[in-house]
């Protein structure tokens, strides 16, 4: 018994640092829910910052790897890093932005805000409700969680009607951010949710 506490101990502290890196990285994700209100305002200024941001993240991570800190930066990527991006180029706020950037590009006002949001919403809640209150594991698809992907359907599905109003297309693009959130796309699901929802809420609301 002895023996076990201390182990015990470890994987408690393990588990609440998981915790704490998750709301850590999610709450940036959900920050990107102000963007389409920025974007109504300053569009091409919003646009243009955007680039540059990714533009700068990506040289700093460039810089980290070859051992050159960059202040600030470099600090937050460290906290936010999942274990896997140890030692590799963390590519998901590159992905992220991109994901905004494409879809406000190409996608009229109405498709994009909601593509955004499910973005900030749907992804970042999933994660979040799924470290925190997934038991049941989904088969096939490197441990996300029930909880997590009806989170994710809730999520969206609110996001959506708040700013259409249609419930049946709603349910639908919820449905289709749900089923690209619960495929192992590690942050590939930053770029494909807001251009998946986008043109699917084209589709549906035009």
């Amino acid at each position: 018994m002895k023996l076990s506490c201390p182990y015990n101990g470890i994987l408690i502290r393990r588990y609440l640092n998981s915790v704490y890196k998750e709301i850590f990285r999610k709450s940036i994700h959900l920050c990107t829910a102000f963007i389409p209100l920025l974007l109504n305002h300053f569009y091409w200024t919003i646009e243009i910052l955007l680039m540059l941001a990714v533009a700068g993240f990506s040289l700093s991570e460039i810089l980290r790897l070859k051992g050159i800190e960059v202040p600030v930066v470099s600090d937050i990527t460290k906290v936010a890093a999942r274990k896997r991006d140890e030692g590799r180029f963390v590519l998901g706020p590159v992905t992220l932005v991109l994901g905004i950037i494409v879809s406000s590009l190409i996608f009229p006002r109405q498709a994009y805000t909601i593509g955004i949001a499910s973005l900030a919403f749907g992804d970042g809640l999933a994660s979040l409700c799924g470290k925190l209150f997934g038991r049941i594991h989904i088969p096939f698809t490197e441990g996300k969680t029930v909880a997590g992907s009806l989170s994710c359907f809730f999520a969206i599905f609110v996001c959506s009607y708040v700013i259409c109003r249609n419930v049946y297309a709603s349910l639908l693009i919820a449905l289709l951010g749900m089923i690209i959130e619960v495929f192992p796309l590690h942050d590939l699901d930053n770029f494909l949710i807001p251009l998946g929802i986008g043109y699917a809420a084209k589709i549906l609301l035009c």
